[in-house]
């Protein structure tokens, strides 16, 4: 099993919905690989329902989109998410047929569409759904088994739901350091980290706890690995427009140049992805990528109006030359 393998601490990629897709983990592997990769989060409820109206390996199943990857996505774990137990067991059998490295169960997910489902944050108020979704996962597959979630739901509730997760023995759990109710919009709380130790500790610890939450770049995030005693910590958004973060580069440090360089080739490996994403995806790629000069107001707006690629490339191509 990977997880065993890794050096601590060791610092992986956050699954995030229409970012961390195939043409994105492709370019932050070559510019800096993490320690793990982690796809978009998937619905297994979707997979199994849609098993039967197209061979889940037809990659115009936009299904199975989700799941693409490449050779240089090692290793690579599958997200996934269902408050059924038949259905996540068949998500995490495909995912190790489809050649992952691992199967994460997202229990941290706050959108609301799918809390209404019973999953994502919703998982944190039914701990017995929740134990049984993990022995699903792990009966269905030789995969290691992970979870993300977050601290607690209307309040921190780490001495009840995490040592329920601790009790079903997961390979890792990372812990979003924020509530349900708090979304982001305070500071993660770091020192809940130190309490999640302690309880790993003594309930099962052989259990990697993962810490997510405003690292901002690889030294920060091996300052909060460090005082928290965590054994590895997953970046976000530390990721947008600075795809070298796992290479221990701040946005600031990398020349424009190259920055535009890498979304240009971030946009032509976007429109690969079978069946196409709407390229309008991409624009919260440009605000990251493009700002923090002087000009990037005017060169962004332009950026934004390109319907294409070969169009993005051409409006960087036009700005290189004026300069």
């Amino acid at each position: 099993m990977f997880w065993k393998n890794l050096h601590k601490p060791f610092f992986v990629m956050a699954p995030m919905a229409d970012v961390t897709d195939v043409a994105f983990r492709t370019l932050v592997a070559k510019c800096g690989a993490p320690d793990v990769f982690w796809t978009e989060f998937v619905s297994a409820d979707g997979l199994y329902h849609t098993r039967e109206i197209k061979k889940m390996q037809d990659e115009e199943n936009p299904i199975m989109r989700d799941l693409g990857r490449g050779e240089t996505e090692r290793p690579i774990v599958a997200q996934i998410f269902s408050a059924k137990p038949e259905m996540a067991a068949y998500a995490a059998e495909l995912v190790a047929q489809l050649g992952f490295d691992g199967v994460d169960i997202n229990m941290g997910c706050p959108d609301r569409s799918i809390e209404r489902q019973g999953c994502g944050s919703a998982m944190i108020k039914t701990p017995e759904v929740a134990r049984k979704i993990i022995r699903a996962a792990r009966s269905a597959s030789n995969l290691p088994v992970s979870v993300k979630t977050r601290v607690g739901y209307d309040k921190e509730s780490l001495d009840e739901w995490l040592t329920t997760l601790l009790e079903e023995a997961p390979a890792a759990i990372t812990l979003h350091l924020r509530t349900r109710k708090q979304m982001s919009l305070v500071p993660a709380d770091w020192e809940l980290m130190k309490k999640a130790v302690e309880i790993r500790n003594r309930v099962n610890s052989d259990v990697l706890l993962i810490g997510n939450g405003d690292a901002q770049d690889l030294n920060d995030a091996r300052m909060k690995a460090a005082e928290s005693g965590c054994d590895g910590v997953m970046l976000g958004r530390a990721m947008f427009g600075n795809p070298w973060v796992f290479a221990g580069k701040k946005s600031l440090d990398t020349p424009l140049t190259e920055k535009l360089a890498a979304l240009v080739e971030l946009a032509r490996g976007f429109e690969k992805i079978s069946p196409p994403k709407n390229f309008a995806i991409l624009k919260k790629h440009i605000k990251a990528f493009v700002t923090g000069f002087t000009g990037a107001a005017e060169l962004r707006a332009k950026l934004m109006e390109a319907e294409d690629a070969s169009a993005l490339a051409f409006i960087v191509a036009q700005h290189e030359l004026s300069e």
